[in-house]
């Protein structure tokens, strides 16, 4: 079983309320949810939210759409993906079931990338972390992260700092000599590109993005995307001066833990 689990809240410090931010009379939220369920390889969708009352909202929301929503620490990011996997089925026997990690501030998460990260694990089983960030060629925000639950489970059972257990990942960076771990790539280097959610001027190159996407019936992906900002160059100038990783090693840095490089 493959399940995408889909973190969001409200209680952004950076910017708050970011998700329900709404484009053509539609929340970030649900453009993400849409794109996430264009994947032909996920069997279960769930959105993982906290149990911060600030998020009651956004629970009977995103319940009313009738998509299924767990509710889970605020901070400890492991231990909200791994009760909402094992509720919803998540099993290492007879073999290893999947989470594919889902941060809802990358607004322009593609579908394909999801597929491709399943079909690289189906290949090979053995792996225990698939990610294209590691070593980074796509865009920030069309990163992802997939987790046989065994992996899930000994990082729940394993992690003490703080930022690794709000930042999931960090473990296996730091670590990564103790685990199989496949970091995929594409052959252009694309990882300049800012197309993730974290301030004002994000929401504003969103929004433009979009804008010049204009009504087409199909979702905007991956390479659609790029053209749009190599035919608009202006678009890059909009969030350029943020750094890649940014608000992560800041949390890191707080914690006393390793940074990461990218």
């Amino acid at each position: 079983m493959n399940l995408g689990i889909i973190q969001a809240r409200t209680g952004s410090t950076r910017f708050p309320n970011k998700i329900l931010y709404k484009i053509k009379d539609r929340t970030l939220l649900e453009l993400f949810i849409e794109r996430v369920e264009q994947s032909k390889l996920l069997d279960q969708i769930i959105v993982a939210t906290t149990t911060n009352p600030n998020d009651d909202g956004l629970y009977n929301l995103i319940k009313s759409w009738g998509i299924n929503c767990f509710r889970g620490s605020e901070d400890d990011l492991i231990d909200r993906y791994y009760k909402c996997a094992k509720k919803y089925g998540a099993k290492s026997e007879p073999k290893n079931d999947v989470v594919v990690r889902l941060g809802s501030d990358d607004v322009f998460v593609d579908p394909d990338i999801i597929d491709r990260a399943i079909t690289l694990y189906n290949d090979n089983p053995t792996l225990d972390f698939i990610t294209n960030h590691f070593e980074p060629t796509y865009p920030e925000g069309l990163e992802l992260e997939l987790y046989p639950i065994h992996t899930l489970e000994y990082l729940w059972t394993h992690t003490k700092l703080k930022s690794d257990r709000e930042h999931v990942f960090i473990y296996l960076y730091n670590n990564k000599d103790k685990f199989n771990i496949y970091n995929f790539k594409q052959v252009k280097n694309e990882s300049h590109i800012r197309l993730t959610m974290d301030y004002e001027c994000d929401f504003t190159l969103t929004k433009l993005i979009y804008e010049y996407w204009g009504d087409q019936p199909n979702i905007p992906k991956h390479k659609d995307i790029v053209k749009i900002i190599e035919e608009h160059p202006e678009l890059k100038y909009i969030n350029n001066d943020i750094k890649r990783k940014e608000g992560i090693n800041k949390s890191i840095a707080k914690d006393n833990g390793r940074l990461i490089d990218r």
